[in-house]
């Protein structure tokens, strides 16, 4: 598996697993209405955030490599 095939996945899982993360920390906000759950859930969108620019700016940067 090369550098650009193993960022795709591995990036992806992570956006998947902080995505994940920011709706349970939501949908505990909602069950129980602590304010911390809310940084929680902001964390975790921020997150999500900072790893699309992430795998953008790293797809660029290894445009001349191939996937396999």
């Amino acid at each position: 598996m090369s550098l650009k095939a193993f960022h795709i996945v591995f990036v992806g899982a992570s956006i998947l697993l902080a995505l994940g993360f920011a709706v349970w920390a939501i949908m505990d906000f909602v069950e129980t209405r602590q304010m911390l759950d809310i940084v929680w859930c902001a964390l975790g969108v921020i997150t999500v955030v900072a790893l699309i620019f992430y795998g953008k700016f790293v797809l660029r940067k290894l445009k001349q490599f191939p996937y396999l």
